[in-house]
């Protein structure tokens, strides 16, 4: 039997392939320190299930909107008014099976075969993958620690050719936790609006930034930039709702349209009930989410002062997100033969740092508790010693 070749360029993801085999060696037993998995480790708080509850117990169990419920789609609109300064009607919200899903769309409705994409490195694994199965080209900017792991403008320029058509910037960042400065987006911003080139701008972690590190949505900078930014975001960072499978974005009318047939003909929209949770999310107690982010800077601080302590690692202070990028290409191994010693001889699951087009690094996650981030230290601090 012969595959479509779409299938068959893809890489599965190596987060998962990661978090799986830790669990699996947890299943017999091991006691493994994983710091793989990209998920807040506390529970979606208690108002978003009951509205959930409430909706299914309520017998909302039909079909949708493809598009999402129009009180789901208002609220939207109205917290990017809020909280990103940014004017998308409801008729340009499109809400999806989680910002991935968000992406994916966005990229398949503007991206053609043989058009280039720019994504700075370390990107999210899925980036590349999402363009190629678009038909497109990937062309990867690799960043420099020191600027912060942030692509600069002439990065950019040097990157670009007549066949580029959108550039991806992901802030607050995964792997690397980089947070563009209003300054720098509008710099990048300037460059896309040159050569009237699309942004698709992932702002899942937009909730969790530290110290005086302000989240700014490139699209509010400019009506030029507006015109051509795809704003995407989502639940599951913020809220601590990975597993609903709720995302979401604003885009130019024309695109929003496209994208809402193109899901019509997919998935049909997102599951009925779940909406009400996310609903609830919006408009309900933002108490939640500060108190996660300050758990969170709390293990950040914790985990970047004992990364800076061991020799030959090099890190680059995180601004947002829950993930430190820790360079270890000093101790001459690779990051995936250094991820899998770590994980077979001190049972500590991180993510090699080629997953996200730079192999001199590893990965680790925060959103996981105190006690087993000291654990974990201890033991990758010992490794290191023993190379």
């Amino acid at each position: 039997m012969e595959l479509a070749q779409r299938s068959t360029i893809l890489t599965p993801s190596l987060t998962l392939a990661i978090d799986s085999k830790a669990k699996a060696m947890k299943a017999e037993g091991i006691d493994v320190c994983s710091f793989g998995a990209g998920e807040p480790d506390f529970d979606t708080p208690e108002h978003i299930k009951a509205a959930c509850i409430a909706a299914l117990q309520a017998g909302m169990t039909k079909y949708t909107p493809s598009s999402g419920i129009p009180e789901l789609r208002q609220a939207i609109s109205e917290k990017f008014k809020a909280d990103n300064n940014l004017e998308y009607k409801p008729s340009q919200i499109v809400v999806s099976n989680g910002a991935k899903h968000s992406c994916l769309n966005a990229i398949l409705a503007c991206v053609q075969p043989g058009d280039e994409v720019v994504v700075p490195a370390p990107f999210w694994l899925s980036y590349p993958e999402m363009v190629r199965l678009a038909g497109g080209e990937p062309i990867i900017v690799q960043t420099k620690e020191e600027n912060g792991w942030k692509m600069t403008p002439d990065e950019f320029q040097d990157a670009m050719s007549p066949r580029t058509k959108m550039v991806i910037i992901n802030s607050p960042g995964n792997p690397t936790g980089a947070v563009y400065t209003a300054e720098e987006l509008a710099a990048i911003g300037e460059v896309a609006a040159a050569e009237d080139i699309l942004i698709l701008s992932d702002e899942i972690y937009e909730k969790l930034t530290y110290d005086d590190t302000k989240h700014v949505s490139i699209a509010s900078l400019s009506q030029e930039l507006y015109n051509l930014t795809i704003t995407v975001n989502g639940f599951s960072k913020s809220y601590a709702m990975t597993g609903w499978r709720l995302g979401y974005l604003g885009a130019p009318e024309a695109i929003a349209k496209a994208i809402d047939a193109m899901q019509s003909h997919s998935t049909s929209g997102c599951t009925s009930f779940a909406q009400k949770g996310a609903l609830a999310a919006l408009k309900g107690d933002q108490q939640p989410v500060s108190d996660m982010r300050e758990e969170f800077d709390i293990r950040r601080q914790y985990m970047l002062d004992r990364l800076k302590s061991i020799p030959r690692v090099s890190v680059v202070e995180p601004k947002g997100a829950f993930y430190v990028l820790a360079n270890i290409s000093q101790y001459g191994l690779n990051s995936t033969n250094f991820a899998d010693r770590l994980l077979s001889k001190h049972h500590v699951a991180v993510v090699p740092g080629v997953a996200f087009g730079d192999d001199r690094t590893i990965r680790f996650s925060y959103a996981t508790s105190l006690d087993i981030i000291k654990k974990g230290l201890d033991r990758f601090e010992e490794f290191c010693k023993s190379l």
